[in-house]
């Protein structure tokens, strides 16, 4: 069984073509939890597989989470399956694919460099406050793509210095806050500057912080717009793992197109020869 290790600002990705492997599709969420342990096996925030698509497109591209349950769609992993289509020769240097949350384009900036188009805002509350322990949390709620991929949107003050486990549990207890009857990815955040942004975010599925979130960025950065506090063009967004770049484009108050460019990184190609692995 072939596969590429990937990752987009520091959120890696392992990715199976099944169409060449032709595996049964009941097997990925058990092979998502198995290859992406980082003790047993590659190691990864996620599993994409490749399969033929069944609309309009060039591929399409199934996520799964490190824990086995499914992603409706992944921004950085969009970016990453879209340089796997371009080298693989699956596509061309503009792109259509089919996600679970609907179509997404994806564009070869560079050899290394992709954007995406993300889905648009399905579900949008942003004045949506939150109580955990006693506290208040002035989040906002944005789910992109149908069916929704859920966003809660928090700003904290001092960010970077927020003790690391105390970060931890707000984000393990928002994320699964009956607020929230999806769970979310909990994306903390600080505007530092004009056009720049610190953000962290714990995700949902992995249950735990990870490097970058391209979604993440983008729901961040279109509920900033949307309340007037950023003008949506070119936001460089920090987090652990890298940098990001979100567009978004607004025409009567409504998102038009919501854009994600970043880095991609072939970390590994290889074969997995897992002796306890079942299919």
């Amino acid at each position: 069984m072939q596969f590429w290790k990937m990752n987009g600002a520091g959120n890696d990705f392992i990715i199976l073509n099944n169409m060449v492997e032709g595996l049964p599709a009941e097997s990925f969420p058990a092979l998502a939890r198995r290859l992406c342990d980082r003790r047993m096996s590659i190691g990864a925030d996620g599993l994409m597989i490749v399969e033929k698509p069944t609309t309009d497109a060039d591929y399409r591209m199934l996520f799964f989470n490190s824990d086995g349950s499914v992603g409706e769609m992944c921004g950085n992993g969009a970016r990453c399956i879209c340089r796997y289509g371009c080298d693989n020769g699956l596509a061309g240097e503009v792109q259509r694919v089919q996600t679970t949350a609907g179509l997404v384009t994806g564009w070869r900036m560079t050899r290394r460099q992709y954007r995406v188009q993300l889905n648009s805002p399905t579900v949008l509350r942003l004045d949506y406050p939150v109580e955990v322990d006693g506290v208040t949390y002035h989040c906002s709620y944005i789910e992109l793509g149908s069916p929704g991929l859920p966003h809660a949107v928090v700003p904290i003050s001092g960010l970077r210095r927020f003790p690391e486990q105390g970060l931890f549990e707000l984000g393990r207890k928002l994320c699964h806050h009956p607020a929230f009857p999806k769970g979310a990815n909990v994306n903390f955040y600080e505007v530092e500057g004009p056009g720049q942004i610190w953000e962290r975010t714990y995700e949902r599925g992995v249950e735990d912080f990870t490097h970058a979130c391209g979604t993440g960025t983008g729901s961040v950065v279109t509920v900033l717009t949307l309340q007037g506090k950023s003008d949506g063009r070119d936001v460089h967004v920090q987090m652990t793992g890298g940098e990001l770049v979100i567009d978004v484009e607004v025409r009567d108050g409504a998102v038009e197109r919501l854009l994600l460019t970043g880095p991609t990184n072939v970390v590994a190609k290889g074969e997995v020869t897992d002796e306890e692995l079942a299919l």
